[in-house]
């Protein structure tokens, strides 16, 4: 296992929420950082990088899925932004004492009751998720 900057990084694999909470919370707690967390404080920060993110989108009109136009450096800011608004929601999630993982599943099967799927001439259809 590599380190930068003091904190290890893993070959790609499939990582949990849980891993992330617990990663995010030894790397605040090494750098003193966690009087800083509150959860006032890292929503108003999480608000600032999904402003960040939609920053890359803002003039491109639709964007194909895939981003099959967008070049290696434009890909590579969007992971950095959509890694940033991750860390900062599964961070938020770990100092709210909440489990974001399981919550997402109850939240998905709310969803599934509100907008069930109807069969017409053979194809399938719902409502607006809203």
């Amino acid at each position: 296992m590599d380190c930068s900057y003091g904190f290890p990084i893993t070959r790609p694999r499939d990582v949990s929420l849980q891993e992330l909470s617990k990663r995010l919370a030894e790397f605040a707690e090494v750098r003193g950082w966690d009087q800083h967390h509150s959860p006032r404080n890292l929503l108003l920060a999480l608000v600032g990088e999904v402003g960040e993110l939609s920053e890359i989108f803002q003039w491109k009109g639709e964007v194909a899925k895939g981003l099959p136009n967008w070049s290696s450096d434009d890909k590579e800011r969007l992971e950095e932004e959509l890694s940033d608004v991750l860390l900062y929601l599964v961070r938020l999630a770990d100092v709210c004492g909440l489990d974001l993982g399981q919550a997402a599943l109850t939240k998905l099967v709310k969803n599934a009751q509100k907008y069930p799927v109807v069969v017409t001439n053979n194809t399938p259809s719902s409502t607006t998720m809203n």
